[in-house]
């Protein structure tokens, strides 16, 4: 069953002469469950891909369709209800919050939607990603490997539908990569949750079940991994 379909996706900057032409009629679909690595070259527009299914930037043209819902036709507020809901982000550099504990990070997402926490399912999360004793921390007392699995656990406590991880080993090194992307490779395979990730690293994209290849906003490339 598929959980995202990208139909002629169109993304540009500027005009005239300054015009860029970020992604240029992209289409794509994933199945729910699926790891998908996406790579390329820098300014390839893999990042600009990610942002926009994550409704975190809004297409030129195309449409965006997760879980059945067309984003590309959502106001700001509805974006921003969507990527608290449904999108779980990883990015490169954390983006934790520095006066916050490592718990009430975690806890973030679903205090701004007014949710209750299932403390089983957040014992069980910090458990499996081995920061349970980090809990009372600040972002500043952890390790680069530390703070990513903290960011990993504030995008699954909320159960989205898709985890877009944007170059989420870029600040660590080879064994604290591996560490972390063999953390989501366990999510995927025991949650079955869907992971979209963004590497240069053809290690890494080895680890996914499939990798899309793009270069100058086209898909050139989508191959199975066996």
């Amino acid at each position: 069953m598929e959980i995202l379909r990208v139909e002629n996706l169109r993304k540009e900057y500027g005009q005239g002469n300054s015009k860029v032409v970020a992604l240029d009629g992209v289409d794509l679909t994933i199945e729910r469950g699926e790891f998908v690595a996406i790579v390329g070259p820098s300014g390839s527009g893999k990042s600009t891909l990610l942002h926009v299914i994550g409704g975190v930037d809004s297409p030129s043209d195309g449409k965006v369709y997760i879980d059945g819902n067309d984003i590309s036709k959502y106001s700001s507020k509805e974006l921003a209800y969507f990527r608290r809901r449904k999108v779980g982000l990883i990015y490169q550099f954390y983006n934790l919050i520095p006066n916050l504990t490592v718990r009430h990070n975690i806890e973030l997402p679903l205090k701004l939607d007014k949710r209750k926490i299932n403390q089983d399912e957040f014992s069980d999360i910090v458990k499996k990603l081995g920061i349970e004793s980090k809990l009372d921390s600040f972002p500043s007392e952890l390790s680069g490997g530390q703070q990513q699995r903290v960011a990993i656990a504030r995008s699954l406590i909320y159960r989205p539908s898709i985890i877009l991880a944007d170059e989420p080993t870029g600040n660590l090194d080879r064994e604290n990569s591996q560490i972390i992307i063999d953390i989501l490779k366990y999510f995927n395979k025991t949650l079955k949750q869907t992971i979209i990730l963004i590497t240069h690293d053809d290690k890494i994209a080895l680890k996914s079940d499939r990798i899309v290849t793009i270069v100058d906003g086209k898909i050139i490339g989508d191959e199975i991994n066996e």
